[in-house]
Formats: structure tokens, sequence, C-alpha cells
């Protein structure tokens, strides 16, 4: 669904495969397992979403042999060059993820989780990868690397402001270690990526004044 929303540049389309998400779960359900240090729950999740990205970067390869990417789609050339916008917007889509997943009103926020979708950078990073436009494909995995690390950084934090925490005292402990963990590789991975981002800014321009 995203391979031919973004070819076809067919916004409809791509918003179909942003709801859709089977990658958000799966990130949903890290992030909760990290607030509440549920270590079973963490490995069912991280099985979750590298069975997802697998079966999401086979269907993207076919897809692109099919229908390859045009980088001139404007639907494909703005997942090619992140701005430092985008982490703003995917930490918000993070948070309201998560109040989504505690409310059990997930309809009332999908608008803004869709914003952070997954699927769609990863399956342009593939689109130009087959192209063998490197430079593009960095560019729309750095934007997927983004959205990850801001989605699970945004809802462990809004967890925490929530007051989830583990029903027993004895696993209490386990929680604040596995919590500080997790805050602090996803703090460090992402101002890592938002390094590179900024490093970056001129390159995406060179790569889109190319298109």
């Amino acid at each position: 669904v995203a391979a031919i929303g973004l070819r076809r540049g067919l916004e409809a389309v791509i918003i179909g495969a942003m709801v859709i998400a089977p990658l958000l779960g799966p990130n949903r359900a890290l992030a909760l397992a990290t607030t509440l240090g549920d270590i079973a729950l963490a490995k069912r999740a991280l099985r979750a979403n590298l069975a997802g990205v697998g079966v999401a970067l086979v269907s993207a390869l076919v897809a692109a042999l099919v229908w390859p990417g045009d980088p001139t789609v404007d639907a494909i050339a703005a997942r090619i060059a992140p701005a430092p916008s985008d982490v703003a917007l995917a930490l918000a889509s993070g948070v309201a993820g998560a109040l989504a997943f505690t409310s059990g009103l997930p309809s009332s926020l999908v608008g803004v989780m869709v914003a952070v979708a997954l699927l769609p950078p990863l399956v342009v990073m593939v689109m130009m990868a087959t192209l063998g436009r490197w430079d593009a494909a960095v560019g729309a995995g750095l934007l997927l690397s983004i959205n990850v690390v801001c989605v699970n950084l945004a809802a462990v934090g809004t967890f925490l402001l929530l007051g989830v925490r583990p029903r027993t005292w004895w696993e209490a402990d386990r929680s604040r270690k596995a919590t500080r963990i997790a805050l602090t590789f996803w703090v460090c991975l992402l101002a890592l990526l938002a390094a590179l981002l900024v490093a970056a800014q001129g390159g995406f321009s060179r790569v889109l004044g190319e298109h």
C-alpha cells in the first residue's frame, strides 16, 4: 500500500498505509515493556519489530522492482531530506500514541499518530537503494531511525508521567532501572541522530537540487 501510494504520489493511499501502521504497535509495546521492566514483553516486542521490518523490507523490495521509485515525486522527495522539525513531529506523535494506548481511544489521536508513520520512509529507503541512489536512501533511513527513536522515547516519558508502574512493589526497582537505561539509550541515540541530521542538511539540499 505504501509503495503504490508513494510511487503514484497519492497522499490518501499513503495515509491508508499509515493507519494500518503495523510497526507502531510493537514499538509502543517495547516502550511499555521498558517502563514496566517487563523482559518477556520486551522480547516479544523486539521479535515483532524484527519480523515486521523484515516483511516490510522484502515487500518493499518486490514492489520497488515492479514499480521503481521516482525521486521527483513529492511524496518521495519529502522523505529523502528530513529536517529538524521532523524530530519535534515524531516526539509529538509518540506522545499521542502513548496517550491513545492508555486512554483506550486510539481513533481520537490517529491523525497525529499517522504523521510519524514508520513504513513510508522504510519503503522510500528501499526504493532509492534499488535505484542506486544511496544518498537518498541514507536520508530516508535517517528519517526512519529518528521516528523509531522518538516514538519510543516519547512513549516511555509519557507512560512515566501518567504513572504507569508495575503492580507489585518487588518489580518497582527493576522497572526503575529498566526505565533509566531505556531513557539514557534513547536520548543518546536521538542526540547522535540529530547531530547527523544537522550535519547532513547541506547534502540533502544537493540531493533535492539534483532532482
